[in-house]
């Protein structure tokens, strides 16, 4: 559909280069934790489920020392809200990585999303004039790519999460 035709809300929240700024930034997460590659693919489709919704945004954890079992443990209904948004976001994910993709601040190779790191003054610059809470859904990306890292491959954080890629 037309972005013209779309619903306002849609339009603000769901655009591709917000969403796509919030997957650099998970992709630059995950590259930047000690020992590991890039975003797998198929995680990258539970970033803005869980980015974009205020309550399971703000129950994160502080820090990527609280694992990611343990936290899905303590938020029962998480794992099964996030397992649908992320179905129902899919079509916006896909959007977002292409959009990403077409501009060249993602970069996919051989599974893995990553965020070329050329981009961080640029990307850095245009947040400035926003409002908090893209900061802070931004800092919230860039924090899941780091715990995703942590947490192990893929298929493991995907099984947490009760979905298939």
């Amino acid at each position: 559909m037309p972005w013209t035709e779309r619903p306002i809300e849609e339009r603000g929240l769901l655009n591709s280069s917000f969403c796509a700024v919030l997957l650099w930034y998970a992709a630059l997460g995950h590259q930047s934790y000690p020992g590991t590659l890039m975003l797998p693919f198929e995680t990258s489709f539970l970033v803005l489920p869980m980015i974009l919704h205020r309550e399971t945004r703000e129950s994160l954890p502080k820090t990527v020392a609280t694992s990611l079992a343990v936290w899905l443990e303590e938020n029962p209904l998480a794992r099964a809200r996030i397992a649908e948004r992320a179905r129902v976001l899919v079509p916006f994910t896909r959007e977002a990585l292409s959009f990403g993709g077409l501009h060249g601040f993602l970069v996919f190779s051989g599974g893995t999303v990553s965020a070329d790191s050329r981009w961080k003054k640029k990307v850095d610059s245009t947040l400035r004039g926003c409002s908090d809470e893209v900061h802070i859904c931004a800092r919230g990306a860039e924090f899941l790519g780091k715990w995703f890292a942590k947490t192990g491959n893929a298929a493991t954080v995907m099984e947490l999460f009760g979905v298939r890629p």
